[in-house]
């Protein structure tokens, strides 16, 4: 089952991305992609957030 989840900037909090997203069954995983923050100016590591 897809779930939509909201990604953050590491560096400066900022949730700028969704995505669809197939949850395995562990809770302890989380979705980081190297995405580009607009805050920041520049690619940084984005994550999963709660």
């Amino acid at each position: 089952m897809n779930k939509k989840v909201i990604i953050a900037c590491t560096k400066c909090g900022s949730r700028n991305y969704s995505t669809n997203y197939k949850q395995a069954e562990e809770k302890a995983l989380r979705l980081e992609l190297n995405k580009f923050c607009k805050t920041c100016n520049t690619h940084t590591p984005h994550k999963q957030t709660i």
